[in-house]
C-alpha cells in the first residue's frame, strides 16, 4: 500500500507489512518483504543502485514489514514493449514473437541500454523469479529503477524474466567489475538477515559461477522463461 513517511518532510512510500503477504508454494511464508530489504542492499553493495531506498520498519500501521521509497514515472517510453510484429523500434532487442489475444502477430522487445543490462546482472545474481516489463520504471528524470524483489533468492533455478534480449552474450567488462568487487555474501548483514543459510550458499555460488562464465544466462528448461502476463 502507498503510505506517507515524516523523516524531516513527508515521504511516500510503498509498504509491504508480512501480514499482508499471500503464502505462495515456492517460497517461505512471511519472507517476502525480507527479500525486498535483501534486494536492496545487494543493489547498493553492487553500487548500481538500481532498488529504490527499501528499510525494514517495525512499527508500521499494519505491523513489521518492508517500506520504499515510490518513484514517480516520467512520461517517456518505458524500456519494455509488446508490439506489431515487424515493428521498427531502433535500439531495441527483440526477446521472442507470439500472438495477442486477437490472434495477430507480436513481438516482446526492450531498451538495449546498459542501465538494463545491469538490471539483468542483478536478477541473475538475486534468482528473480518474476521480472515483469511493469516491474521496471523511468522516473521523470529519466533514470531506471526495479521494483517487487518479493521472489528472489531461492536457492533453487527460477530466473524468469522479460529481459532476456542478451542471453549467452558477454557480460560487459564495466558491469563485471561490480559483481568481482562484492563482498562475500557471508560479510553482507543486510544480505544475511533475511536469507537461510542455503539460500546464503547458493548466492555466493551465482556470484562464483557468473564471474567464472560471464555470460548473461540462459532460459532454463525446467522452469518457464516468461513471467505471464509480461505486465
Amino acid at each position: 500500500c502507498l503510505v506517507e513517511v515524516a523523516s524531516g518532510t513527508l515521504i511516500r512510500c510503498v509498504y509491504k507489512p508480512v501480514r499482508g503477504e499471500r503464502p505462495l508454494w515456492d517460497f517461505p511464508d512471511g519472507t517476502l518483504s525480507g527479500r525486498e530489504v535483501a534486494a536492496h542492499a545487494i543493489s547498493t553493495a553492487l553500487g548500481w543502485q538500481i532498488v529504490p531506498p527499501t528499510l525494514w520498519r517495525e512499527d508500521g500501521p499494519a505491523g513489521p514489514g518492508m517500506c520504499q521509497a515510490w518513484i514517480d514515472e516520467g512520461d517517456g517510453p518505458g524500456v519494455v514493449a509488446v508490439l506489431p510484429e515487424g515493428s521498427e523500434m531502433p535500439g531495441w532487442i527483440s526477446v521472442f514473437s507470439g500472438y495477442d489475444g486477437a490472434g495477430d502477430p507480436v513481438a516482446l522487445v526492450h531498451a538495449a541500454s546498459e542501465a538494463l543490462q545491469q538490471v539483468a546482472v542483478f536478477d541473475a545474481l538475486v534468482n528473480n523469479a518474476d521480472r515483469k516489463g511493469g516491474h521496471l520504471l523511468v522516473d521523470e528524470g529519466e533514470r531506471l529503477w526495479a521494483i517487487d524483489h518479493g521472489v528472489t533468492f531461492s536457492d533453487e533455478d527460477k530466473l524468469r524474466t522479460v529481459l532476456w534480449g542478451w542471453a549467452g552474450q558477454p557480460i560487459p567488462a564495466d558491469l563485471l567489475a561490480c559483481v568481482a568487487a562484492l563482498p562475500r555474501v557471508a560479510d553482507l548483514d543486510d544480505v544475511c538477515r533475511w536469507l537461510d543459510r542455503v539460500e546464503i550458499r547458493a548466492l555466493q555460488s551465482r556470484i562464483d559461477d557468473l564471474l567464472a562464465d560471464p555470460v548473461f544466462p540462459m532460459p532454463s528448461p525446467g522452469w518457464p522463461a516468461i513471467p505471464w502476463p509480461v505486465f
